[in-house]
């Protein structure tokens, strides 16, 4: 299977770096007591080193709203996951607890203030694709049974004809979600460098642990951007 960013994409930021891992093998659960407290852990740490109003000049939470302008998505009105994510938990608010592996995932989306999607791959069938919407694709929301049409020009996450997440980091579909049967998952987390020390690698390792220690699994790893587009696993 091939996952490709199409050009016309890091015409909008060449800054662009995607951080996948493959996850295979992955035994998940209920969140346990140790689970919830790294979360919360996480929420708490947010809290101390963000001002509500400060969130969106944090350097990538601008990158992703800059982005999306580029691309012609109006971020007011359809806010980066992370940034949404970030914005509940300023407010004073807790994340639900889901599963595990869902609730490490956002473990690692708070500390690093990063956008991460999980995407169960027992979902997907073809290749994978960052690109411009042709107008023939189909999205199927979060917790719908019917599918939407989405419009030609916009910045997707595909399989095939099938759209994981649209308005680019904006909202996954109920295709692929995590849930407690999910054994092999499609990581993909984006930032705009990839020098240690980044919040991407830190990131990727912070994740690569929780497959291997939290979950028994093991991980495949690569680095997209502009001069690597496309991988094949």
């Amino acid at each position: 299977m091939n996952y490709t960013v199409k050009s016309e994409v890091f015409e909008f930021n060449p800054r662009l770096h995607f951080g996948i891992l493959i996850g295979k093998g992955l035994n998940n659960s209920e969140s346990t007591s140790s689970d919830i407290d790294l979360l919360r852990s996480a929420e708490n740490y947010v809290r101390q080193v963000i001002k509500e109003e400060e969130l969106r000049s944090l350097p990538i939470i601008q990158d992703y709203r800059n982005t999306l302008q580029e691309a012609g998505i109006n971020p007011n009105k359809y806010p980066p996951s992370t940034e949404a994510m970030l914005k509940r938990v300023l407010k004073g608010h807790s994340l639900p607890t889901i599963n595990a592996l869902v609730d490490l995932c956002n473990v690692v989306s708070l500390e690093n203030q990063i956008s991460l999607g999980g995407h169960d791959l027992r979902d997907i069938s073809e290749d994978l694709s960052v690109c411009l919407s042709r107008g023939t694709e189909r999205f199927l929301p979060f917790g719908a049974n019917e599918y939407e049409t989405v419009e030609e020009g916009e910045l997707v996450f595909t399989s095939g004809d099938i759209v994981q997440t649209r308005k680019w980091i904006w909202r996954q579909s109920e295709l692929g979600k995590m849930t407690l049967d999910t054994k092999n998952v499609f990581f993909q987390l984006v930032g705009f460098e990839d020098n240690e020390g980044s919040s991407l690698i830190r990131a990727l390792n912070t994740l690569e642990k929780f497959v291997a220690d939290r979950f028994g699994g093991v991980c495949q790893r690569y680095i997209v951007n502009q001069n690597n587009a496309s991988i094949e696993f």
